[in-house]
């Protein structure tokens, strides 16, 4: 995640403003910042202000440290909605994009030891490492992985993994080099997790073992961090907040809130990528290790995971993400300059420097932020995908501890969520009414069938049963489904699995046959890892 709060918007369901106080920040809640426990006391108080005000939210939890102590670590609502199990601060939930510190970190440890340069080619340690463009794959460093400004488009790639794949990590590696690039190498900040997945490779070949046994025994362990699992195959269900989500009708993050899975691992399984957004952890874990993280890699009992030279580094700005004139009334959060360092992003916050990352799983969000200059830190897991509560909850919180006051950001937070689900209800409705006044294809159903290839994904397939169309991604075993027509040569998928996001195929027609096909999202709020816009399907 870059400086935005979660991987989507959250645009459905409603919380009633009236409902509670929404009042800004009290001269209580001002002066708290400067002791511990009324520090504790007055973002306990926050959080559960924020959760009335969104009384859809299952449940969360969250860590804030201070000057090296966890003054509070604490869990709210439910692991699942209609059960009585309560989060508490050993609670699992999926950190999702939160990983990625950690897998730079796990390099930061390789440069103390000397067994890799940031700024030495990736094909130092993967000799056989290439990409679509041959100039970027010679010169693409470790510290481009980790800076997502090698030239790949928002998302390039997820579909390697993303959802569910039965891809093993080798065999995403494999594919790597046929993901096309989109922009010009170093040319600006593109969000790429596929690079990350590269670099949890790097750390493989540097250390001598694999990237989650490399985490579990020299991160983890030494942290003292027992709950959390480096990949969400490993979490116990018994032990996790389980997800949940809007899944329609009419689309995806619209109508009520319900459970997704039974299991993190159900929804997420992502250890083919776990550099890139494995890790499940607990409120009392993540303490600890941004307590690690504040004190510049020193552990408490004198230590040190990595140097405080390496701890800077990977808090140096490596791509600007964006920029503005600054902080208005309406947004007091706005930077002059976000951007991103390694695993991190760091921008000014209200005249402060902050230190921040999200994440963003399918019926789960997160982020953790940093405020160096008050030795301070807090982290917010959620176990459904409501990321203008988590705006409510990264903004307040990080107000309460930096001691600024005049914004209400609950209410804020309310007023927008309202905005866009209005909007995004209003896209569903136009959507459907372009699908009943649409054109028939120019062929019979039957011509559609058959096989596409995309180089760097690989097949998906369509068949005829009787009267309609069956769609499969065959990587992805939820992706598949009827596809029915829209206008003409665009058909619209009807996945199974309400749970995934439903794609547009336009078919090209020559001499009277479909050769050529693109793809892209039916939501305006498709999660950007369903990257179907880099697939250029051809018939086989």
């Amino acid at each position: 995640m870059s400086i935005r709060l979660t991987r989507r918007a959250a645009l459905a369901g409603s919380a009633a403003a009236g409902a509670v106080s929404l009042a800004p920040l009290s001269a209580w809640a001002r002066d708290a910042a400067n002791d511990h426990a009324d520090l504790a006391a007055a973002v306990d108080a926050y959080v559960q202000r924020c959760l009335e005000a969104f009384p859809d939210q299952p449940g969360l939890a969250v860590a804030l440290v201070r000057d090296g102590e966890a003054i509070l670590t604490r869990g709210y609502g439910v692991r699942k909605m209609g059960e009585a199990r309560r989060v508490d601060d050993h609670t699992l939930f999926a950190i999702a994009s939160n990983s990625k510190n950690v897998t730079a970190a796990g390099l930061a440890m390789m440069v103390d030891e000397g067994r890799v340069k940031w700024d030495e080619p990736v094909r130092t340690y993967l000799p056989g490492f290439i990409l679509s463009d041959p100039v970027i794959g010679e010169r693409i460093t470790v510290r481009d992985t980790l800076s997502h400004r090698a030239g790949f488009g928002l998302g390039a790639g997820d579909l390697l993994f993303w959802p569910n794949s039965d891809r093993s990590r080798e065999q995403v590696m494999a594919r790597v080099a046929f993901v096309p690039i989109e922009y010009g190498f170093r040319a600006g900040y593109h969000y790429c997790n596929l690079m990350y997945v590269v670099a949890g490779e790097v750390l493989a070949a540097a250390s001598g073992q694999r990237w989650e046994d490399f985490v579990q025994t020299r991160i983890l362990d030494r942290v003292g961090m027992g709950d959390t699992v480096p990949m969400a195959s490993l979490a116990d269900p018994e032990k996790s907040a389980l997800p949940h989500a809007r899944t329609g009708p009419p689309l995806r993050y619209q109508g009520p809130m319900r459970p997704i899975a039974d299991s993190i691992a159900d929804i997420w399984n992502w250890d083919s990528a776990a550099a890139a957004g494995g890790l499940c952890s607990s409120a009392a874990d993540w303490a600890r290790w941004i307590g690690v993280r504040l004190a510049m890699g020193a552990l408490p009992d004198g230590s040190r995971l990595f140097s405080e030279e390496t701890a800077k580094e990977m808090w140096r700005p490596n791509v600007i993400v964006n920029s503005s004139e600054g902080p208005t009334a309406a947004l007091p959060g706005r930077a002059i300059a976000a951007t991103y360092a390694m695993g991190w992003s760091v921008q000014d916050y209200r005249g402060e420097r902050l230190i921040s990352h999200g994440g963003g799983s399918p019926g789960g969000i997160s982020a953790t932020m940093l405020i160096p200059g008050r030795n301070t830190g807090f982290a917010v897991f959620s176990n459904a995908e409501e990321s203008y509560l988590l705006r409510a909850l990264r903004s307040g919180i990080t107000d309460i501890c930096m001691a600024k006051t005049g914004f209400d950001w609950i209410a804020d937070s309310v007023r927008r969520n309202a905005e866009s689900i209005e909007k995004s209800l209003a896209a569903a409705v136009e959507i459907d009414a372009k699908q009943a006044a649409g054109a028939p294809p120019s062929l019979p159903l039957s011509a559609y069938a058959g096989t596409w290839r995309d180089p760097w994904y690989g097949d998906v397939t369509i068949q005829a049963r009787d009267l309609q169309l069956w769609l499969s991604f065959t990587h992805n075993p939820a992706l598949q489904g009827p596809l029915e027509p829209y206008d003409g040569e665009m058909m619209r998928t009807r996945f199974a699995d309400k749970r995934e996001e439903d794609a547009f195929i336009t078919f090209e027609i020559e001499n009277g046959r479909p050769v050529r096909a693109t793809v892209k999202g039916v939501s305006p709020d498709i999660d950007f890892s369903y990257d179907y816009q880099d697939l250029k399907l051809v018939r086989v």
